[in-house]
Parts: C-alpha cells; structure tokens; sequence
C-alpha cells in the first residue's frame, strides 16, 4: 500500500530507507532534487508525504531544494500540511481511547511528529504561500484538516490569511 515511484531515490525516501538514499547520493549527488517523472516528486516531496522525519531532515541537511513543485504545483510544505490521520490510526485511536488511554497516547504521539516534521519544512526557506493547482497553501490544508497544532506554526511565519482557493 502506497505510492510506487520511477526514480529509486524517491522510493527510498518514500519508503524511509537512509541507507539506499546515502548510496544513491553516494553515487550521484544531482538526484538530490530529481523529479519523478509520473508526478514530479522531489526526494523531500516523497519524505514529507509519508512523514519520514529523519529522511526529511537528513535530504534538509544535503541542502535538497523546498522550493521545487511537482505535477500538482505542490511543494514539501504542502504535503507536511496535509499529514493527518490514516484510517488505521483513527480505528486504533477509537478502539484504544477507552483502554487505559492508550488512544490519546497514540493521537499525542501522531500529532507530536506532524507539528516536528512542520517545524523542519518552515525551518527552511520554503515558500509558505506557495499555491497548488487548486488555489491551496500549506494554511489551506491545514485547516481543511483542522490540525489546530500546525496554524500558530504557519502563521508565525506569515503565513497570507486573505489568499483565496478554487473555492472560495
């Protein structure tokens, strides 16, 4: 389950694999920012959307490029915003919540890293009003999804409130 990519770096990172990413970087440093040639994903692209912290930070570390759009004119930050919940996790959260509080414990846990892997993407000098194809910010999507952890975040680094999306 998941995406599959055409560029192994991307993969590698999608799948929070440092060792094949050192390797292939090893090999060829210009595959830091390659795109993919499907959807235009970038290595921190691939690491952001599955949330891979340490992938994140290390492709940060090589200097790999924020400002980078794919196909769907996203960047990074836009797929940091838009790390939620999966089913998975909202099943373990209701099944667990009242067992000893293990639910909340996970939803803390959840919650902890995508305001970490936030932090490291607005560390960077990413465009934090970049649009996608549809109008959205990394703001827009954090609030569709009410991620009420991520807003001050954004909004601390100027995040525009009148930008308007395909909607409205």
């Amino acid at each position: 389950m998941g995406i599959v990519y055409s560029e192994p770096i991307c993969q590698a990172a999608y799948d929070n694999n440092l060792q094949k990413v050192y390797h292939i970087l090893k090999e060829d440093a210009k595959t830091l920012n390659v795109q993919d040639e499907e959807s235009g994903d970038t290595p921190i692209i691939a690491a952001c959307r599955r949330g891979n912290i340490r992938m994140v930070k290390y492709l940060l570390d090589l200097k790999a490029d924020v400002a980078i759009k794919n196909k769907k004119q996203r960047t990074c930050l836009h797929y940091a915003a838009k790390r939620t919940f999966s089913f998975l996790d909202y099943l373990m959260i209701t099944i667990l919540m009242p067992i000893l509080l293990i639910g909340y414990l996970i939803l803390e846990d959840k919650q902890r890293k995508n305001v970490k892997l936030m932090n490291l993407v607005l560390s960077t000098k990413v465009e934090v009003d970049a649009v996608d194809y549809q109008g959205n910010t990394g703001l827009h999507y954090v609030c569709q999804r009410k991620s009420h952890r991520l807003v001050p975040l954004l909004l601390e680094k100027k995040a525009d409130v009148s930008i308007k999306n395909k909607v409205g």
